[in-house]
């Protein structure tokens, strides 16, 4: 007999372990670019599917991403591959506006209403989680008017009875029999209502008792009946507590915090989304926690638990496939209506990626534009090749005219052209040449010395862009900046105003270097001020409050700091004129193209194309000569435990963060 239960349970295990393994197959075939992210959340449900009877406690899986991802929808996917969408319950939440009509106020009042059987397997929702803060953005404490379970569905999933009801519905009982006693004259009933509850009576009457009837048949019960059911019920203690503790639940959002690097930058169709994607990538469980601490209390984040997904914003390759995906789709469609062939140039597609392609933004304005792009065109396109005489032995090829205004079709020996709306590579075009010069210039100085001091080339250099009107530099952050690293930031932000005056002279310097002249001065005072470097180790600054201890003795930085910017400055213009040659290739490049590709940089200046530490200075290198001058030859000297002194009282928390 154990050998067959045995057996049995081997079988449904490997069942549903391959019936997860093809619903992560399926699920990579129609989301893109979250494979990974696919394969956490499948394993991450994996007990719960397999096997349900094991699960105690609601499973949680948080997922974290800008907008446009695809969260929603691949939880709506899951449900419906494990055929539970009749127990799938999605909220939206907005915890700061009152529910009207049948909605209810509590998550436990729409999981009654839901297909959720309690004790039972289900799906729950929590989407936009970050819009139900309970702290606003100076820490204090967030008034919530709807669905304030939400936090005990978490801890364990068992939910306490609404006890108050029963006295309410008690009350209204008793009211309606007196109402009844009054109206009888001439010992005669008034006729009787054929329905004794309302419908929001009745419904609360189900949810509270757990009731299997129809809304319909407990609206005609009468006072007795209703009477005993709630005396039953508070008769059976045991049947007085929800248990949902088999969901699974999904609680997703996007967290701005997290993301401030690139969720404000909704504009910027600029910059290559495949640089966004590096550095969202980065993002980790630490991240998630000091995000979620600026929205929630501590208690209510540790209910949240620690399987936190986070989506990285799409990479280039992501939006490619994304569009060829699509127009896939609008050509299939019209060859199955038309039963003509369609053939679409790739470098429409190309096209279609730089001018629909909001990084931070994700998918939904990129479909926007296919399909005010293409969809019209394709079908004028149909319509005249199909009025010209052509058969399904003739192709239709789609490309882009010359002009990049226009889409061209043609089949044999005919063609046609129509309008096609490609707003920003209006925008990102620099006519002018004086304008085009003068922004080559100031962003060939520092992509020039950026490359030279750090010794990697910039993420990007551009000077067509649209969300501005300039040019940029991209760089990659570091982890640790040292001394030296903080100087050379000061000189490759001067870069751009050494450029111009190196090659247009003093007097025809621009105000373009504003922003530039504000970052440098602004690192240079954190380096004399903040760090230390200057000459002085305190910490100087203007004080607001009593017990900032610090060195209030500004006024002589000053000097120091100007100083410092100066003596960059001077080191600026030697580098470029010492590199004069590689500045003029870039500004060459720069004024054809509008770019110079990252590559192409690092081959002028003989830089590596590995991929760029995190931290610069060779600090382990220095350790081992260290630990070498010192005869230990590699290991670090440890002191002994032995102390001929008495030992500091050891604080209660003495985190240091930097280096």
């Amino acid at each position: 007999m154990n050998t067959i239960i045995n057996n049995a349970m081997h079988t449904h295990i490997a069942e549903r372990s391959a019936r997860l393994a093809d619903i992560a197959a399926e699920l990579k075939t129609e989301l893109f670019g979250i494979d990974p992210i696919i394969d956490r959340v499948i394993e991450s449900l994996r007990a719960w599917y397999v096997m349900p009877e094991l699960i105690k406690r609601p499973v949680i899986i948080c997922l974290w991403g800008l907008t446009g991802t695809g969260k929603t929808q691949l939880t709506r996917l899951i449900a419906q591959k494990l055929n539970l969408y009749d127990r799938f319950v999605e909220v939206q939440m907005d915890g700061f506006s009152n529910s009207t009509g049948y909605r209810p106020n509590t998550i436990s009042g729409m999981l009654a209403e839901s297909g959720v059987i309690e004790g039972a397997p289900g799906i729950l929702v929590l989407d936009e989680f970050q819009r139900y803060r309970t702290l606003d953005k100076d820490g204090d404490d967030v008034k919530v008017e709807r669905y304030q379970d939400v936090w005990t569905l978490l801890s364990d999933g068992r939910l306490a009875p609404t006890l108050s009801f029963m006295s309410d519905m008690e009350y209204s009982l008793g009211r309606t029999q007196y109402d009844q006693e009054r109206e009888k004259t001439d010992d005669k009933e008034v006729s009787k209502f054929k329905l004794h509850l309302s419908p929001y009576e009745a419904r609360d009457l189900k949810q509270a008792l757990k009731l299997q009837e129809p809304l319909l048949d407990i609206m005609r019960w009468t006072s007795d009946e209703i009477q005993a059911r709630m005396q039953a019920f508070q008769n059976s203690p045991e049947a007085w507590e929800t248990d949902y503790s088999k969901l699974l639940i999904f609680v997703a959002g996007n967290l701005d915090e997290m993301y401030r690097q690139t969720a404000a930058r909704v504009e910027d169709c600029d910059t290559d989304a495949d640089i966004f994607h590096a550095l969202t990538q980065k993002l980790s469980l630490i991240d998630v926690k000091k995000a979620l601490g600026k929205r929630f209390k501590p208690e209510q984040i540790a209910r949240l638990g620690n399987n936190h997904v986070i989506y990285p914003s799409f990479s280039r390759a992501t939006y490619q496939r994304l569009i060829a995906n699509m127009c896939e789709g609008y050509v299939r469609d019209l060859e199955e209506s038309s039963q003509l062939r369609f053939k679409i140039d790739p470098a429409l597609q190309d096209e279609i990626y730089a001018n629909a392609v909001f990084p931070a933004q994700g998918t939904r304005p990129l479909f926007s534009s296919i399909h005010a792009i293409v969809s019209a065109p394709l079908v004028n396109a149909t319509l005249w090749a199909i009025e010209n005489g052509a058969t399904p032995a003739d192709d239709l090829r789609l490309s882009l005219g010359a002009d990049k205004r226009h889409l061209l079709a043609q089949f044999g020996s005919h063609s046609k052209t129509y309008p096609v709306s490609f707003e920003l590579n209006r925008l990102k075009q620099r006519a002018n040449l004086d304008f085009r010069a003068l922004l080559a210039v100031h962003e060939a100085g520092h992509g020039l010395l950026y490359g030279v001091l750090f010794g990697h080339a910039p993420q990007e250099i551009k000077i067509n862009v649209a969300s501005f009107d300039g040019g940029y530099n991209s760089y990659t952050s570091l982890r640790s900046e040292s001394r030296r690293n903080l100087l050379d930031a000061i000189c490759v932000s001067l870069g751009g105003r050494a450029a111009e005056a190196m090659v247009f002279g003093d007097e025809a310097c621009t105000t373009g270097s504003e922003q530039d002249l504000k970052q440098a001065t602004a690192d240079a005072a954190q380096f004399v001020r903040h760090y230390g470097f200057g000459g002085r180790l305190s910490r100087t600054d203007v004080a607001h409050e009593r017990d900032e201890d610090l060195n209030t003795d500004v006024t002589p930085t000053n000097e120091a700091i100007e100083a410092l910017l100066q003596t960059q400055y001077a080191r600026a213009t030697q580098l470029l004129q010492e590199h004069g040659t590689v500045f003029l290739r870039i500004t060459q490049a720069l004024t054809e193209d509008g770019e110079v590709p990252k590559q192409a940089l690092a081959q002028w200046l003989g830089l590596s194309a590995a991929v760029e530490p995190s931290v610069l200075e060779p600090y382990a290198e220095h350790l081992a000569a260290f630990a070498q001058q010192r005869g230990a030859l590699g290991q670090v000297v440890r002191r002994p435990h032995t102390q001929a002194y008495p030992a500091a009282p050891i604080p209660e928390l003495a985190l240091h963060a930097s280096c």
